[in-house]
């Protein structure tokens, strides 16, 4: 397996805590939770996971669980038998068979019905299922990870997902921190993929970053993490006049000025009335903003009695990325002396 395939980049603190991470859950033969924002690298932790695993010579099979229906995805994961269905002229192997013996990554597991995630407790808790259209119940031996942008524990609450399935599935859960966590690695990374492109087009050199260009990835906010850094550096890449100088513009819009509708123009202008602070803090920007990450997520906490759930609700974040920024600023999730608030 090729190393840039499974070996994540970055140098930030808590990238390396993920990476850490990683390498303590990999080599158990239990489920993995990969969580983290859209565009983060959930399935190159997967990925990696699989690789420093006792499985790792074993099939490593992906299957995304939003692309497809309740029956297909029945079909995908299990497979089915000749005649099961209009179309299926003949037996056909899922994805746990084609797994067995090594690795299944399940992505977007929130989006599972009830009645196929009822399936995969039965197939992760005792290896076996039984294709669609059949009655024979098949024996395999695959180690499941998934992986989600979700909240999951509220999708419990709110009965779109089984507390038990959640239950097995999150023997441990590996917290993939998003871009604007670690901007010390959007350097290191947009080399990378500016190289990658760079041999894509045949070019023999690509001459670096100029200063303005490299600002530019440096003071976005990546809302789409690292997917969108790769593919605007891809992009800018691709269109630079002269690739025998260093790159001096970022292209973070593909799309023409013109051909933008005025009220999507509107929403993504930079609002000037709303303050970032209630009162004045020092320190360059990169600090600003982390004492005020810090104070939104102390008020948050002690607003909510210290109920984790409840803090995350009202910062509009999910239960993991609060609890993953708690750690990475230093914020205790409970007070001693104080009551704490049982979570619903």
């Amino acid at each position: 397996m090729p190393a840039d395939n499974t070996t994540p980049i970055g140098e930030a603190t808590a990238f390396r805590e993920m990476l850490a991470h990683i390498s303590l859950a990999a080599p158990l033969n239990r489920p993995v939770l990969v969580v983290g924002e859209r565009g983060t690298g959930k399935e190159l932790v997967a990925s990696r996971l699989a690789y420093l695993s006792l499985r790792w010579d074993k099939p490593f099979i992906k299957l995304n669980c939003a692309v497809l229906g309740e029956a297909l995805l029945d079909s995908e994961l299990f497979g089915h038998e000749a005649g099961s269905f209009t179309g299926a002229s003949r037996r056909r192997a899922g994805r746990f068979e084609l797994a067995d013996g090594g690795t299944l990554f399940l992505d977007e597991i929130a989006t599972a019905s009830m009645a196929v995630q009822e399936k995969l407790l039965r197939v992760i808790e005792y290896g076996t299922f039984e294709r669609v259209g059949g009655n024979d119940p098949q024996q395999v031996d695959v180690r499941v990870v998934a992986a989600t942008h979700a909240d999951l524990p509220a999708l419990v609450r709110a009965d779109r997902f089984r507390a038990d399935l959640l239950d097995r599935l999150a023997f441990d859960v590996v917290v993939v921190p998003p871009l604007r966590d670690r901007p010390e690695d959007i350097p290191l990374l947009a080399g990378h993929f500016a190289l990658r492109m760079t041999r894509e087009l045949g070019r023999d050199l690509f001459a670096g970053f100029a200063p303005d260009a490299m600002a530019t990835l440096k003071s976005h906010e990546w809302p789409g993490n690292v997917r969108e850094l790769r593919n605007a550096v891809e992009r800018s890449v691709y269109r630079m006049q002269d690739p025998k100088k260093p790159l001096s513009r970022i292209v973070l819009d593909p799309f023409p000025k013109s051909s933008a509708p005025a009220a999507v123009a509107t929403s993504s202008a930079p609002s000037v009335s709303r303050p970032v602070a209630a009162d004045p803090v020092s320190g360059d920007f990169l600090s600003r903003t982390r004492q005020y990450e810090s104070r939104l997520l102390s008020e948050a906490m002690e607003a909510s009695r210290f109920n984790q759930r409840v803090a995350a609700t009202s910062l509009g974040l999910t239960y993991y990325q609060l609890r993953h920024y708690l750690k990475v600023h230093g914020l205790p999730g409970r007070q001693s002396g104080v009551p704490v608030a049982r979570e619903p």
